[in-house]
């Protein structure tokens, strides 16, 4: 007999989130919809979310330079189906592409973007994108009260 992944005492949802982090970690390809679209199922709505919050992260972080990502992103879109959050997680890493890449962004769509986003722009080599965020960007302000630059 295989002993329990979970302590005895150990919350439901907890086993529950860590089973679905190992499945979606092996879902790729045509399954990989499939299975973001049956843990989104799961009835702890807010453990779901969280664990196909971290897969849509990895994946896209790991797709963003490639030329497979817009399929990607649009699979993902509709297995996320209409929960405003993940669906806006997975436009702001189609913007980040944009920007990593270098492509055409308007400035207003990076400044009405998540605290989220604009860190993860500032982190880029854009020179564009680090002077925007730098005068206008909502971490800006952040970033200058913690280091004493004010």
């Amino acid at each position: 007999m295989n002993a329990p992944d979970t302590a005895p005492d150990e919350p439901a949802e907890h086993a529950r989130f860590a089973a679905h982090l190992r499945e979606l970690a092996q879902a790729t390809g045509a399954r990989e919809p499939a299975v973001v679209a049956r843990v989104l199922g799961d009835p702890d709505r807010t453990m779901a979310r969280s664990a196909v919050l971290r897969h849509l992260d990895r994946r896209a972080g790991d797709l963003l330079p490639g030329p497979g990502f817009a399929a990607w992103r649009e699979a993902m879109t509709r297995a996320v189906g209409d929960d405003p959050f993940l669906t806006r997680r997975l436009l702001e890493w189609s913007l980040l592409r944009v920007v990593v890449r270098q492509g055409p962004w308007r400035p207003d769509d990076l400044l009405a973007a998540s605290d989220w986003l604009q860190l993860r722009a500032a982190a880029t080599a854009n020179a564009e994108v680090l002077r925007l965020l730098a005068e206008r960007g909502r971490t800006a302000g952040l970033s200058r009260a913690r280091s004493g630059d004010h």
